[in-house]
């Protein structure tokens, strides 16, 4: 078997000692910033990333004083590509010689009575792809739970009857019914974690499941929907952060017109378009307003307590 890809790091690291030797003092250069005790990196790199690559960082740089660390949960995720939910507080480990989890300053080493076997991939030690996957779907709230599951499919080929049997033969039966959820409602099919969100928070207000990237034959062109109810005759489309890129203002307007056209042509062929965006999602409210304004009829109960927590995750900044 080959070994998973892992992502590197998004900024260069170096060790204060190896700067030192170079006539660097990282403490009294202001250029650099410390990652943590003994690593810095280039801050002006630093500033530039994104939250969840800072978190990827952090995490190389923890690898660079411990190469004998075991990565598990985000820190694993981090580095498989999987998604991440803002900036992780700790990172973390797995150490199964513990006799029980311990957190020591943004680390946390985790230990459990299952034998666990870490996957050892271009010189990093992580947990294995489903084992990763099964501990975020216990952790994560749910919604980011499914996200990871969706994304697992798609990237990594961790389908649900592999967390299934994974989360049977651990003996903690903490968070058991949230991974059975996840892995009833998780489809390769989703192509983002906005539609990942998406879908569980349409499941929550009772709105039937839909068809995930249906095609629509259109006066002679194929049109793609994110979701799709076709015995009402609704589609859903939910736009993402970097769909229309600020970076490029003339890409950015054709998009824009060449979505107009799109779902202009798709309304003349008798469909309803509700369109939301991630942060709608993440409240919950832009769903919802959206597909009830298209006219898709709630057939299920809500489900408020999973609703009231979309959005919130203690386990990140």
């Amino acid at each position: 078997m080959h070994p998973l890809p892992l992502r590197p790091s998004p900024a260069p690291l170096f060790r204060t000692a190896d700067a030192e030797r170079a006539g660097r003092y990282p403490h009294n250069d202001a250029s650099l910033h410390r990652v943590r005790p003994g690593v810095y990196t280039v801050r002006q790199q630093w500033d530039a990333l994104a939250e969840w690559d800072r978190y990827l960082v952090r995490v190389h740089a923890y690898a660079l004083v411990r190469p004998d660390a075991v990565f598990s949960h985000e820190s694993a995720a981090a580095l498989l590509g999987l998604p991440l939910f803002g900036h992780p507080h700790r990172v973390h480990i797995f150490d199964g010689r513990r006799s029980r989890s311990l957190v020591h300053g943004d680390v946390v080493a985790h230990t459990s009575a299952d034998s666990r076997r870490p996957t050892t991939s271009h010189g990093l030690r992580i947990t294995s792809a489903v084992d990763t996957v099964t501990d975020l779907a216990r952790a994560l709230p749910p919604a980011f739970g499914l996200a990871v599951a969706d994304a697992a499919i798609r990237r990594l080929d961790v389908f649900p009857q592999h967390v299934r049997d994974t989360a049977a033969a651990q003996r903690s039966l903490r968070g058991r019914r949230r991974v059975e959820w996840i892995c009833e409602q998780a489809t390769g099919e989703a192509e983002s974690v906005a539609e990942s969100v998406s879908r569980a928070v349409a499941h929550w207000y009772g709105f039937p499941a839909p068809l995930l990237q249906a095609e629509h034959r259109v006066a002679g062109r194929v049109y793609r929907s994110d979701f799709c109810w076709p015995e009402f005759r609704v589609l859903g489309e939910v736009d993402g952060w970097v769909k229309y890129s600020p970076d490029d203002p003339t890409e950015a307007a054709a998009a824009v017109r060449d979505e107009k056209r799109r779902e202009d042509a798709l309304r003349r062929a008798g469909w309803r378009i509700a369109r939301w965006d991630y942060a709608g999602a993440l409240r919950g409210d832009g769903v919802y307003e959206a597909l009830h304004s298209a006219g898709l009829p709630a057939t299920g109960v809500a489900d408020t307590a999973n609703l009231l927590h979309i959005g919130r995750n203690p386990r990140s900044r």
